[in-house]
């Protein structure tokens, strides 16, 4: 291979692939250098227990943007779904279930907020279309003359004022609120409450009485507005980086994993390349990060190339991760006796009302984790029967709140934790337990260890309103660019945020273009 490139992608993550691949298709010569053995980050696919596979962190793949769908065409790559829409289904503690796609049952239950489900979701949906064009290219600036700022500025307040005057009053006033106030609003359910907060407060640091956790609701709706729900890959989350590194591939970018990088090399105040750690160095007058900010900042580069301002702020990133995630392997079918058969291909949420989950996360306040934790649960098998033996299951779960501390560590923690989640899963699936074969659990020092993100934080930087848009991850670095001429950062934690939706790789590649078309 030639030590020579365009371009340089540190972390054949799927924002790494993603940047890449349209880099590569406009013409740039690149090279994406992955530390693990194989590409994904976390979106991969692996065994635990014999003959037991699951996808390692994330275990859903969120609907993408339909035109960053249409530019990667996966599927041409071999990316096949085992489920193309995963409804979501609300548990309670006795075991009962809340279908939330289904309007006959919530009719059973409370008629009224079957009809106030229905004007939540078209308010969400107008303010998803008026926010995603922020969310899908380069933030704009603050204050700038820039052409391209003001253009960006101008759209966005087009979009805005055309929801009209009354949704745009309630987006200004819902923007910054707890979301346990605007369901306390809005709905009767408890169960239906529980089941909305859980998907503002996810991989989190953050409570329902949290502010500024309507705003979380909001961007998981508006980085795919009209999507639908999320998809199962068939063959795990591994498959869909697989598709990603094919496409990466097609369009001309070489890959190479087991290439950790140990510094990325400046010259006068300008990037000119990486240095591997085995001691081989790579040049390329552009080098982008897929890691997380702090570790680019303060690993990668280096505190000496950057004004201590700037440092002081990369170090105050609030990135501390507080969920687990725990895999079940499991003799027969789950014995989730209230659900349906069809049930189990669907994403299950256990928590009964959003006050159980403002407990949960009290405890992690504290460096303790949950008495009783928030659970998002699939049973992947279910509908990829390849994941595990004939007549066995694999569950998939993610655990709310497991701080990335707790006291007394977590080698004396973890299997009391462990018992802990199959004691809060026995509530709707009474007899698991007795049939669990194999448990992994990854607490986020294990997510920080295996996938390099500091702290442990699925969306490398915590989705709040200081740390979003033009303000992620810091003032300085908040349209993909570094202080240092150069170098570029594509992960989660730059613009707009984590989730696998591919945005911040695009966004970050639009960006190298832009500045290479600069005079």
């Amino acid at each position: 291979m030639s030590s020579r490139y365009d371009c340089v992608v540190v972390g054949a993550g799927h924002n790494g692939l993603v940047c890449a691949t349209l880099l590569a298709r406009a013409g740039r010569r690149v090279l994406v250098l992955e530390a693990a053995p194989q590409v994904g980050g976390a979106a991969v696919t692996r065994e635990f227990a014999p003959g037991f596979r699951v996808s390692a962190g994330a275990h859903l793949l969120p609907a993408m943007s339909a035109p960053l769908g249409r530019e990667l065409a996966l599927h041409r790559h071999g990316l096949e779904l085992a489920a193309a829409s995963v409804p979501t289904v609300a548990l309670a503690q006795d075991g009962q279930c809340l279908p939330l796609d289904d309007d006959a049952a919530l009719a059973a239950r409370s008629p009224a907020d079957v009809a106030a489900l229905a004007a939540w979701r078209a308010l969400q949906r107008r303010f998803a279309q008026a926010l995603h064009p922020l969310l899908t290219g380069i933030p704009p600036r603050l204050g700038t003359q820039d052409r391209a700022d003001r253009a960006r500025l101008l759209t966005l307040g087009w979009k805005l004022r055309r929801l009209g005057r009354d949704d745009l009053r309630e987006l200004l006033r819902v923007g910054g609120m707890c979301v346990h106030d605007l369901l306390e609003e809005r709905f009767e359910l408890p169960l239906l409450k529980g089941a909305l907060a859980l998907d503002a407060v996810l991989g989190t640091n953050l409570g329902p009485r949290s502010p500024g956790t309507v705003a979380s609701l909001l961007y998981r709706a508006a980085v795919a507005p009209g999507a639908g729900g999320a998809m199962l890959p068939a063959g795990g989350l591994g498959s869909f980086a697989q598709a990603l590194a094919r496409a990466a591939r097609a369009a001309g970018a070489q890959l190479r994993t087991a290439a950790p990088v140990a510094r990325v090399q400046v010259r006068e105040d300008r990037v000119t390349g990486v240095v591997l750690e085995g001691g081989e160095e790579i040049e390329a007058p552009t080098v982008i990060s897929n890691a997380d900010p702090r570790t680019t900042f303060l690993r990668l580069l280096g505190a000496e190339h950057l004004d201590a301002g700037f440092v002081r702020r990369v170090s105050q990133i609030r990135s501390r991760g507080m969920t687990a995630k725990l895999h079940l392997a499991v003799d027969g079918v789950p014995p989730f006796s209230e659900l349906p058969p069809q049930a189990l291909r669907g994403r299950l949420l256990f928590a009964p009302d959003s006050d159980y989950i403002e407990r949960a996360y009290n405890h992690s306040k504290y460096r303790e984790c949950s008495e009783q934790p928030v659970l998002e649960i699939t049973v992947p098998s279910a509908s990829d029967p390849t994941l595990a033996p004939a007549g066995k299951s694999v569950l998939s779960i993610v655990v709310q709140y497991a701080p990335h501390e707790v006291q007394g560590g977590w080698q004396g923690q973890r299997q009391a934790f462990t018992q802990r989640i199959l004691a809060t899963l026995e509530r709707c699936a009474p007899g698991l337990s007795p049939r669990v074969q194999a448990a992994q659990l990854l607490v986020p020092q294990d997510l920080e260890r295996e996938f390099g993100n500091q702290g442990g934080h699925w969306h490398h930087a915590e989705l709040a309103l200081d740390q979003f848009m033009m303000m992620r991850p810091v003032p300085g670095a908040a349209q993909y660019r570094a202080p240092v001429d150069g170098l570029y950062l594509c992960g989660a934690g730059s613009h707009p945020g984590g989730g696998l939706t591919g945005l911040p790789g695009r966004g970050c590649a639009l960006a190298v273009l832009r500045r290479s078309a600069e005079p």
